[in-house]
């Protein structure tokens, strides 16, 4: 196969970064997390102080994101992360960052996208598309989790708020809510480890893949 797209979409906390880097490594893909790009774009406003609301400065800070150059542990802050939520609902800065991301996708030798529209705008065509979800309880609590083992503190209700909140935001804002494609396979993990999630995955990849080579 010269080509072959995994687009991975789902709520924060829901587990899909971690599915997507295990599935890029498992069958040699390049990977991209979508929403560092956002990320790029809310961390450039922050760091220049200037207003999450204001429109014009993000889609001067989206056109300079460059997808080879994303810090993922400079990106990983609480406040970073909330700034992409608000980034995320103008238009113009998602056209931007979604040409990006296709450009991205389109390289020969195939990719791995996660984010919350790759499966319904940025790759409508994938060969496999993968909705991963759970409830915003346990979504906080590995929240929470995470945060420890960095040495951080936190408060498990702020988390849960906060994730509900982010929830509300992507899934009601106008362009490109947040919300499974229709021919996408739903993986809940609420009660699943990640190696339970990546073999259910694989076994779903695994399929398409052996129809393909034999088309």
């Amino acid at each position: 196969m010269n080509s072959f797209t995994i687009a991975i979409d789902g709520p924060a906390a829901s587990g899909k970064g971690t599915l997507a880097r295990r599935l890029a490594d498992y069958y040699h893909l390049r990977l991209l997390d979508t929403g560092l790009t956002y990320r790029a774009v809310g961390h450039a406003l922050l760091t220049h102080g200037l207003p999450l609301d204001n429109e014009s400065a993000a889609e001067t800070a989206a056109r300079q994101v460059d997808l080879s150059n994303l810090d993922k542990h400079t990106l990983s802050a609480h406040a970073v992360a909330d700034a992409a939520s608000r980034v995320a609902v103008f238009p113009q800065v998602r056209k931007i960052l979604v040409d990006k991301q296709r450009a991205f996708a389109a390289q020969p030798g195939g990719a791995v996208l996660d984010g919350r529209d790759i499966g319904t705008v940025v790759c409508p065509n994938a060969d496999v598309k993968l909705y991963v979800t759970a409830s915003a309880e346990v979504r906080a609590g590995r929240r929470l989790r995470d945060i420890e083992s960095r040495g951080g503190h936190a408060e498990l209700a702020e988390i849960l708020a906060d994730i509900v909140l982010r929830d509300a935001r992507d899934t009601d804002r106008a362009d490109s809510p947040l919300r499974p494609a229709a021919d996408a396979h739903l993986l809940d993990t609420s009660e699943m480890s990640i190696e339970a999630a990546f073999l259910a995955a694989k076994s779903i990849i695994d399929v398409v893949m052996a129809k393909r080579s034999t088309a």
